[in-house]
């Protein structure tokens, strides 16, 4: 996927900069860390599959880190490419599938991703790409019973909504609260926290040794 999105680096860097009016250079930069990012996230495809850890028990714990399942992403406003591709690309490697709001102002970048999706042997129904009023769109995703996590990425307000809607269906949810994320940043736009929220983690005893009973 990184390959193909390489490839049309100057289709998508060009798109970039007619919407948005940034410079080309700025454009540039947020297309190359796109590529960036999604080697990133394709090297965890074998790992953070889980750990073992010890008990005060007999025997281990292992620690099972499953797909959260179904999963709705509203992206944020700014970098429509970046932002669009840091949120779909950790969720996809654990294994989820997405509905994903794109920028609002800015969707074109996400729609025409759905051709590097389809030259990269992306399986049907992974990513769902939906547009639209992204707060409106998101009441629906948030209140769907079929929907195991929402991630949000909005204002302060939409940020309250999401988590007050998600206590009457016990969804899991990650919210900014309005605080602007800088997904240029890798200590930002990527890293474990992004796992922690793509997966649900499992604990199974698994019993050893000698146990003497009286």
């Amino acid at each position: 996927m990184a390959e193909n999105l390489e490839i049309r680096r100057q289709e998508f860097t060009q798109q970039l900069q007619l919407m948005t009016g940034r410079s080309e250079e700025d454009c540039r930069r947020e297309v190359d860390l796109a590529v960036q990012r999604l080697f990133y996230w394709g090297a965890y495809c074998d790992k953070y599959g889980g750990t073992i850890q010890e008990t005060t028990l007999y025997g281990v714990t292992a620690k099972i880190h499953e797909p959260m399942g179904v999963i709705g992403i509203a992206c944020p406003e700014e970098y429509p490419l970046l932002g669009f591709v840091s949120l779909f690309a950790p969720a996809v490697v654990r294994g989820n599938a997405m509905i994903v709001v794109p920028s609002q102002k800015h969707p074109l970048s996400a729609l025409d991703f759905y051709q590097v999706f389809d030259t990269s042997d992306l399986p049907g129904g992974v990513v769902n790409i939906l547009t639209g009023d992204r707060d409106h769109i998101t009441k629906y995703l948030v209140e769907h019973q079929d929907i195991q996590a929402m991630w949000y990425f909005g204002s302060a307000e939409g940020s309250k909504f999401v988590e007050w809607t998600a206590a009457e269906n016990l969804k899991r949810t990650w919210v900014d609260y309005g605080i602007a994320r800088d997904w240029m940043d890798p200590q930002q736009g990527q890293g474990e926290e992004f796992l922690y929220h793509a997966t649900q983690a499992k604990n199974i005893w698994l019993p050893m040794g000698d146990i003497f009973a009286n």
